[in-house]
Formats: C-alpha cells, sequence, structure tokens
C-alpha cells in the first residue's frame, strides 16, 4: 500500500496585519473626520470673528517641524526592525524598536512643549477645544503606539518566530507619519 503524499503547506496566518491595517484605516479615517470638524469650525469662526486664532498665542512651530522630521526616523526604524527580525537578528530588533519608542517618546515631549508654550486653557474659545481635541487625539494615538512597541519587543524578542506583528507595527507608525503629516499642515502651518 502506498501512502499520499503530504498537501501543500498552508498559507501563513495574517491576522494581527489585517487588523493593522484595519485599525490604520480607522484611525485615518478618526483624523479626517476631526481635521474636517476642525476646517468647518474654522471657517465659520473666521466669517463672523475674523481670525481663528486667539491674539497673543503664537504656537512653537520648531517643536511641531522637529516632531514632522521625528517620523523619518520612526519610519525608518520600524523598518529596520522589520527587516532584522526576519534575518532573525534580536540584537538590532531589539534596539530598532527602542529607538522607535525612544524617538516616539520625543514626539509626545515635543507635543507636550507645545501646550507649555502655548499658554491655552482647553476652555478659553473654539480654537483651543478644536486645537486640544485634534492634538490631544493624536497624542493618545502615539502612547498607543509607543505600547504597541513594547509588546512588539517582548513577543519578537522573547522567543516568539512571529514576525507579522512587527510588521503591524510598521504599518502602524507608518500611518502616524501620515495622520502626523496632515496634523502638521492643517493645524499648525495653515492655523
Amino acid at each position: 500500500m502506498q501512502a499520499l503524499t503530504a498537501g501543500p503547506a498552508a498559507a501563513p496566518r495574517r491576522q494581527v496585519i489585517a487588523g493593522s491595517v484595519m485599525a490604520s484605516v480607522a484611525m485615518i479615517m478618526l483624523t479626517g473626520g476631526m481635521l474636517a470638524v476642525w476646517s468647518e469650525q474654522r471657517t465659520n469662526f473666521v466669517e463672523s470673528e475674523g481670525t481663528w486664532l486667539p491674539n497673543g498665542v503664537v504656537i512653537p512651530e520648531v517643536a511641531a517641524n522637529v516632531a514632522l522630521i521625528a517620523f523619518i526616523a520612526i519610519c525608518t526604524f520600524a523598518q529596520w526592525a522589520v527587516w532584522s527580525v526576519k534575518r532573525q537578528d534580536r540584537g538590532h530588533t531589539a534596539f530598532a524598536l527602542g529607538v522607535t519608542a525612544l524617538t516616539a517618546i520625543m514626539v509626545i515631549n515635543a507635543q507636550a512643549f507645545i501646550y507649555a508654550q502655548m499658554g491655552l486653557g482647553i476652555s478659553d474659545g473654539a480654537y483651543a477645544t478644536m486645537f486640544y481635541a485634534v492634538t490631544g487625539m493624536f497624542t493618545l494615538l502615539m502612547i498607543i503606539g509607543v505600547v504597541l512597541t513594547a509588546v512588539t519587543a517582548f513577543r519578537s524578542i522573547g522567543g516568539r518566530s512571529d514576525n507579522a506583528i512587527v510588521v503591524a507595527h510598521a504599518i502602524y507608525w507608518y500611518t502616524m507619519a501620515a495622520i502626523f503629516s496632515a496634523i502638521w499642515f492643517v493645524v499648525y502651518i495653515t492655523k
């Protein structure tokens, strides 16, 4: 009697990547909706009051520009983690994820610096409310990204051979770079 040969290898499971893509689409939709409300509020306020940015409020653009440039590094480090985990290089994977988290914390610090320098209360008018809503949402997404980086580090360095979470991690940071680019242009540049 002759045994049957084994069938083809099962396709790799990609639920984590699919979930990351769906979460990224949701984040883009959330940001797009918030920026649309920002633009609508700005248009209505300028038509009725004349100026959107309150008098005496100065936005520190250097910190916002540094945060934007930092996303180039974040995306590079996240992709470096993908590259190194595929080659089973735990040292480089750990270092890449560490500097990704460190750079993301730097962006959160830049946002906190902007809040401190502006000296604007959250209830100081329509501009302040919208500014804190949009940038607060962004800051929350950044904190989630740092937590995701920590989870990715523990799962990928801690012995698992699952590369999908590192790819999902990179997708998250690419999405955050696109989100901050839109926020940077609408909130910090066009004011």
